[in-house]
């Protein structure tokens, strides 16, 4: 899905962006004016339904004869994981029409128009190549403050809140400035260096935790004609999930929240110079996979579950995605990014971990509560353990995997967390500036850098540039690390 939310998993290039908004901006017109001439002749389509009584069962005070209506992003993770946590949501309020439920990949094109006419679902997973800005919506007062959720009851467990259930950084991610939840992030992703262990058992080799033992290891690789690293080319912000926590490594988490923030020379610290320097040593030895620069992300997955290439930087819905591939004995596993050398800031093990998977519930949908009850629901953990045994991924619910038995995959994204302890960091630029992040740090930036078409020196100059504009840019809103 290629998105903001932690979760980036399929890109546009800049000529689809800009193709894509022109034929947005065309159908924009009259979808808008169709939208509001609906609204009209529907008497009181816009309005709210009636809230219902609060009760033990029903915390939030949902409306038990309200229709719901629900949109999920068709991806990496499937509907499947939603359909069965509606079904729970029709036996809890059997007077109420069953839950109207639909999957897009174009999140954006579909539900774009419907906010703009007022008329939006009452809850979206908004996700995916086509996710629509969350800043933007933020800023534009679109969204319903999700602090009467956070506040409820857990599912399970009344006596505790359900903030009081969410794995370390999760209610953070949905807060923009200060207080209100404004997105509750379902899925739990970490990100890293993903290998197949039986390829390293192979080479006889063991995860290399220095910088000198991952090049040793991708010579001795070369030797055998198998390529140390791929990525996906033609969606270069993948290269930050192991590239990113490999700088706050180097240099301490603030080196990343100085990006963040976009403050002034934050791409010039020596540990980025540091990063960026061992990363293109990749590609100057020749370490990197033939043809990388021109993979889609499904695509550069294949290469490496064919055994083409040892390392993909990725997010735990590789496993998932790349199910159709991956060989029976192929032992998929996570690593925490190499060490620089001995006078890096952070132990080795430090990794980036987040939030994925953004649910909203929009400001102006007829039934909020609703959506915020069928969140609750999907936050219980019968709910919970179904996500993770359809999608092998971890949810926003702390612990929530005990008594199942976890993939190789799953085990070593508990087990790198396990590691990490306090060490975990969480890069916020791609969901705070969608487009500086993707566009133009990933693609016009490391990415070209990575196809040896640009130096480090002037990757990240022309990526202060980019920040440095966006830091001046007034048209969006500017987050802060507080």
């Amino acid at each position: 899905m290629g998105s903001t939310s932690g979760r980036t998993n399929e890109g546009l290039g800049r000529r689809d962006v800009i193709k894509r908004s022109a034929a947005l901006g065309l159908i924009a017109v009259p979808t808008m004016s169709f939208l509001s001439a609906c609204a009209s002749s529907d008497s009181g389509s816009d309005e709210k339904v009636d809230k219902g009584t609060k009760s033990a069962k029903n915390p939030l005070g949902v409306n038990e004869t309200a229709a719901l209506e629900v949109v999920i992003f068709n991806g990496g993770f499937g509907e499947q994981y939603a359909i069965d946590a509606e079904k729970k949501y029709n036996e809890a309020f059997p007077k109420a029409p069953k839950v109207k439920h639909s999957a897009t990949e174009k999140i954006q094109s579909i539900l774009q128009p419907r906010f703009n006419g007022g008329t939006p679902p009452d809850l979206i997973d908004n996700s995916g190549a086509e996710q629509m800005d969350m800043g933007v919506l933020v800023g534009k007062k679109q969204l319903a403050d999700l602090t009467p959720l956070m506040d409820a009851p857990s599912y399970d467990d009344p006596a505790k809140k359900v903030r009081d259930t969410l794995r370390p950084g999760v209610l953070e991610m949905g807060q923009f400035d200060g207080d209100p939840v404004w997105v509750m992030y379902y899925a739990y992703t970490v990100y890293g260096v993903w290998y197949s262990q039986t390829a390293l058992e192979k080479l006889d080799a063991t995860y290399p935790e220095t910088w000198d033992d991952m090049l040793a290891l991708c010579a001795k690789a070369k030797k055998q004609g198998i390529a140390g690293w791929t990525y996906p080319g033609k969606y270069p912000y993948y290269l930050p999930f192991s590239l990113y926590p490999f700088i706050a490594k180097i240099g301490g988490r603030e080196v990343l929240d100085k990006i963040d923030n976009l403050e002034p020379n934050a791409w010039k610290d020596p540990a980025v110079k540091a990063a960026f320097e061992a990363y293109y040593e990749l590609f100057a030895k020749g370490y990197i996979l033939k043809g990388t620069p021109g993979l889609t992300h499904i695509q550069s997955q294949t290469e490496w579950t064919k055994g083409k290439a040892l390392f993909i930087p990725n997010g735990s819905w590789v496993e998932n995605e790349a199910a159709p591939t991956t060989p029976a004995d192929f032992k998929m596993t996570v690593g925490a990014p190499s060490s620089l050398d001995a006078s890096d800031k952070l132990p080795f093990g430090t990794v980036w971990a987040s939030g994925g998977e953004p649910f909203i519930v929009p400001a102006n949908s007829k039934n909020p509560e609703g959506g915020m009850e069928q969140l609750r629901i999907m936050l219980s953990e019968e709910s919970s353990k179904n996500f993770t045994q359809k999608v092998k991924s971890l949810t926003a619910l702390n612990g929530g995997t005990d008594g199942l038995t976890l993939s190789t995959a799953l085990q070593s994204g508990v087990d790198v967390l396990a590691k990490a302890g306090e060490n975990v960091v969480n890069p916020r630029l791609q969901d705070w500036y969608a487009k500086l992040q993707k566009e133009q740090i990933g693609i016009a930036g490391i990415g070209e850098m990575m196809a040896g078409r640009a130096t480090p020196a002037e990757t990240i100059k022309k990526i202060q540039g980019f920040a440095d504009a966006a830091a001046k840019d007034q048209s969006i809103k500017h987050y802060k690390h507080h």
